[in-house]
């Protein structure tokens, strides 16, 4: 699973990592309720109230997965979702994409046609929770290309 807040990269590192590891891929954001995509389009910040029905769909993902594997993209910004997603999938293993707050925001300003604005990027750095030492995951920079990124995603997998 491919984590961070957004604008890191997830969609686009989880795309590369799928494709190396020739596995399927799927984007969480596709599996937002439309109350949760109108939320975030009008600058509100989602609550564990809103996100419980979405981690559930991820978790129901990774299950069908799990014979051969795939990558999913999901902000997974709280040690609690992601015990909730690896006891649905106890192999889950965890690439948190993580830069600077700067480069995040001129990447959330970038891209054109999502839903979720630049205001909220201070909201999920604030609710996120780094991985810990005893979760399976591994944090991996954003501050080089793709290409570079995925390498060291990769690698880390591999690792495991």
């Amino acid at each position: 699973m491919v984590m961070g807040v957004s604008g890191s990269g997830k969609t686009t590192v989880g795309q590369s990592l799928a494709q190396s590891l020739d596995v399927p891929f799927a984007e969480a954001d596709d599996f937002h309720p439309p109350e949760n995509v109108a939320k975030m389009r009008a600058g509100i910040a989602l609550d564990d109230e809103d996100r419980a029905p979405w981690l559930v769909t991820i978790a129901e993902w990774l299950l069908e997965q799990r014979p051969r594997g795939g990558v999913i993209t999901c902000s997974a910004l709280k040690r609690r979702y992601r015990e909730r997603l690896a006891a649905a999938a106890p192999s889950v293993f965890f690439i948190h994409l993580h830069g600077s707050a700067e480069l995040i925001a001129r990447r959330i300003n970038a891209r054109r046609g999502h839903f979720m604005p630049v205001s909220l990027l201070q909201s999920q750095l604030d609710t996120l929770e780094p991985l810990a030492a005893d979760e399976r995951g591994a944090l991996v920079p954003v501050s080089g290309t793709v290409e570079e990124t995925t390498r060291l995603a990769l690698a880390a997998v591999r690792q495991r």
